[in-house]
């Protein structure tokens, strides 16, 4: 039975460039960052939660994947607090946006790839 996801792959173009902003712009702390095959890297950070994202280096066919929506969203106590504090840090950030179901904000990352950061509130819990 499937119990949990281990990691996320987020495609990157730079994976020192990647792991600098996800972890000196968004909090995040580095898990692992190992040989993953000659000259080739395996790096992944993670949340306070201890969600992982593997900033996996775009070569041998996936740089399509680059400039596009993420496809997972992270989530914030407080999206005005987390807007307010990424604009402050240089990180693209806008919103914060409400909709019935969450506030969130959408951040750019240095590949131009986007991904929503949600507010937790009792309605989506």
């Amino acid at each position: 039975m499937i119990t949990s996801i281990g990691v996320h792959v987020h495609y990157v173009s730079d994976q020192e460039v990647a792991r600098d902003f996800f972890v000196d712009k968004l909090g995040f702390t580095p898990h692992t960052d190992a040989e993953m095959s000659p000259g080739r890297r395996w790096i992944e950070v993670a949340t306070p939660a201890g969600d992982r994202i593997n900033l996996f280096p775009v070569q041998d066919g996936f740089e399509h994947f680059l400039g596009k929506s993420s496809t997972f969203t992270l989530l914030c106590d407080d999206a005005q607090k987390t807007y307010d504090e990424l604009k402050a840090a240089g990180v693209p950030v806008e919103g914060p946006f409400k909709e019935p179901w969450s506030t969130w904000v959408k951040v750019t990352d240095p590949d131009g790839n986007d991904f929503v950061i949600g507010e937790v509130s009792q309605q989506n819990n």
